[in-house]
């Protein structure tokens, strides 16, 4: 189960975000039972680049054996 405040992996993108598959986000709020997931995507400098709101198929929640990739942020 995802809780708010957990960080969760992207499982498909959003070109229309700039967001690819694997990128990371927090969860900033829970919709119906689970649904879906206001997700706030960021730089590593905590700049904010989007909140998008999220089916549960789209996230998974991040895993301690997960590694994170850097890449540099393609405008939107």
């Amino acid at each position: 189960m995802i809780t708010e405040h957990a960080s969760v992996v992207l499982t498909e993108d959003i070109p229309g975000a700039g967001l690819e598959a694997g990128d990371v986000g927090v969860v900033v709020h829970i919709h119906l039972n689970d649904e879906a997931y206001e997700v706030e995507f960021m730089t590593l400098d905590g700049g904010t680049l989007t909140v998008e709101t999220l089916s549960a198929r789209q996230v998974r929640e991040a895993r301690g054996r997960d590694v994170p990739h850097v890449r540099e942020r393609i405008a939107a």
